[in-house]
């Protein structure tokens, strides 16, 4: 994180409790002071992890309390499928910024644009990539995103868990104001508009190198 800050390769950041655990972070809270110490004029959003809707919202008021630029991530049902609604219109009603997580369905839309305050910065978040993983194209269900969420001045759309580069240019063409982007993704983006004849030779190359890196022989 702090080295795409300071590439000034991105507009903000997002974390989750899976991405934490991965990246060894061991305390959550002091993680986050350890970021925000440093970045402070992007948005960061930090996910709470209780799975009781009043847990949630105590969590969420801590988190938000962490700084001005902090999004407080709720996801959208908690394990048993309950909606997270109440969670999210008392701290929209108080004036949290929200970053609502783990969308899939055209429904928890709805259901999250109804409750958003329309005077507070918020995040749709929807998880593009997983709806893509079920054999649905993602891009119409996206725009569709798009115009529900145009109600809502403040809230911006983010295309989450994308697989591949080509997302990063259909989150574009759908009008999303956001999309999220691993840093092997970022490492992909100079390769637009590459000549394909030119990427098919440095293609061939790497397997010419890490075959004779290998040392195989026949």
């Amino acid at each position: 994180m702090l080295a795409a800050y300071q590439a000034d390769a991105v507009d903000g950041f997002t974390t989750n409790p899976t991405l934490m655990r991965k990246a060894g972070v061991k305390d959550y809270a002091n993680f986050a002071r350890e970021v925000l110490a440093v970045i402070r004029d992007l948005p960061i959003s930090f996910e709470v992890f209780a799975d009781e809707l009043p847990e949630m919202e105590r969590q969420a008021r801590i988190i938000t309390s962490w700084g001005s630029n902090v999004y407080v991530k709720i996801p959208v049902t908690n394990t048993r499928g309950e909606f997270s609604g109440p969670v999210i219109r008392d701290l929209a009603r108080d004036g949290v910024k929200l970053n609502v997580t783990a969308i899939l369905a055209m429904e928890q839309v709805q259901a999250v644009v109804e409750l958003l305050n329309p005077a507070v910065p918020a995040i749709v978040s929807i998880f593009a990539g997983r709806i893509a993983d079920t054999g649905i194209d993602p891009v119409p269900v996206m725009k569709e995103v798009v115009r529900v969420v145009a109600r809502l001045p403040l809230a911006k759309v983010l295309w989450a868990s994308p697989r591949e580069v080509l997302n990063v240019y259909q989150a574009e063409e759908c009008g999303c104001h956001i999309v999220t982007a691993t840093k092997a993704l970022l490492d992909k983006l100079p390769m637009r508009g590459m000549d394909l004849v030119e990427l098919s030779r440095e293609t061939v190359q790497m397997f010419f190198d890490d075959a004779r890196r290998a040392g195989y022989t026949l």
